[in-house]
């Protein structure tokens, strides 16, 4: 297999567009209502400024103007200046600003040069509007931003450095529990790799002291077939380790051959753990499946080890049934133990966990990726009640059998 995984790469693509597409939509949609609003405050000072200029025009007349600065003036949230012609600002200034901090306690003269610096400042913005009658200017109105504005112009980039931040937190809490799991994975790995190995490595020394002891010819001829048998073992355990991380050989196989492969090596060593457990066969025995018979057994063993564990009785049974489900194989891998609780059933998967005191919790991880990686099944918690026990669902793809 590849360092990188293709379709985790296209993931991690598609998020970062995704990520992409969402900043840019904010961003255009903030600067929609920015644009919006300053055109609402432009066409509110035009409005201004047509006023002023009716005023001027219309001197002779008695109406009441008040509706002006009642209704247009109290509309008015953002800073505006008003001058004369020579866009000098009227005194008192109090009179000719709006929405203008103006600190009364400086001089005159002070205060117009900070009109006129913050009058600079506007015209930069926005260009000032003229109050004419006829050809004669009569006034410049000056206006800036509301503070509203200023504000959202922000907003994206506020909204940026929470995402981004956001994004840093969940890169290193990931990475973490990322690290944590492979370290897990490595170290389980390494333990079940001396697992595996102890236990016909230690059969194969006691052979050996057997051998040199004087034994009579038909217990020599026993003893080498034992040995022959745990060799046999060894270059098994071997070669499961050498197609992890490779793509293994997938051939046509009876799904019943290889259970049966399983029980018997399961028969001749559940008496040494004193207890009395059945293993029951069940189900269309004709079945056949597309897998790697090394790595299937391996997650066969992995489950009725996990099932012989979850037995705290001294008797029960663990019964393994076949059975057709559209175009798959079912295969169902039952006992009559402890049971676990369904909330837990995704958690069972994740590598290191363990409910065992003596677990490095790495068997049904193992099994799930040789299921779902290796050979594109299912495997998943079907059933399991405390106290009555639990069923296992594997589902691989149906195939015919070979000749």
């Amino acid at each position: 297999m590849s360092a990188s995984n293709p379709s985790s790469v296209n993931i991690k693509v598609g998020l970062v567009a995704f990520a992409v597409l969402i900043a840019a939509g904010t961003l255009l949609y903030t600067q929609e209502i920015v644009h919006r609003l300053i055109e609402r405050e432009g066409k509110t000072v035009h409005l201004y400024a047509r006023s002023l200029q009716y005023l001027a025009s219309d001197q002779s007349s008695s109406q009441d103007y008040s509706f002006i600065f009642d209704d247009v003036l109290s509309s008015i949230d953002f800073p505006m200046i008003l001058t004369d012609s020579n866009n000098v600002p009227f005194q008192p200034y109090e009179r000719s600003i709006r929405n203008v901090p103006l600190d009364t306690t400086l001089s005159v003269q002070q205060q117009h040069d900070y009109l006129v610096k913050l009058i600079k400042k506007m015209d930069a913005q926005y260009p000032p509007i003229k109050v004419k009658l006829g050809n004669i200017v009569l006034n410049y109105v000056h206006y800036g931003e509301s503070d509203l504005v200023t504000q959202l112009r922000y907003v994206p980039y506020v909204e940026f450095a929470i995402a981004g931040l956001f994004i840093l937190i969940g890169y290193v809490a990931f990475s973490y529990i990322k690290r944590s799991e492979q370290s897990n994975i490595w170290v389980g790995m390494s333990r079940e790799t001396a697992h595996q190995l102890g236990t016909p490595l230690s059969s194969l020394m006691g052979w050996i002291e057997l051998l040199k002891s004087d034994v009579d010819e038909e217990k020599r001829t026993e003893i080498i077939t034992d040995m022959e048998q745990d060799l046999s073992r060894l270059n098994k355990v071997t070669m499961r380790f050498s197609k992890i991380g490779s793509l293994p050989e997938l051939r046509n196989v009876r799904v019943s051959d290889v259970v049966e492969n399983v029980f018997l090596y399961f028969n001749k060593r559940i008496p040494q753990t004193g207890k009395k457990v059945s293993l029951i066969l069940t189900g269309d025995k004709a079945l056949c499946a597309k897998f790697n018979s090394e790595l299937f057994e391996w997650v066969l063993e992995n489950l009725i080890k996990n099932a012989l564990d979850a037995m705290e009785d001294k008797e029960g049974k663990i019964t393994i049934n076949i059975s057709k489900e559209d175009r798959y194989v079912a295969i169902d891998v039952s006992d009559t133990g402890k049971g676990i609780d369904m909330k837990f059933r995704r958690d069972i998967f994740r590598p290191g966990y363990s409910t065992k005191k003596r677990g490095w919790g790495l068997g049904l991880s193992l099994a799930k990726r040789i299921v779902e990686s290796y050979h594109d099944g299912k495997i998943f918690l079907k059933d399991s009640k405390p106290g009555k026990g639990s069923t296992f669902r594997i589902k691989l793809r149906l195939v015919d059998c070979e000749n």
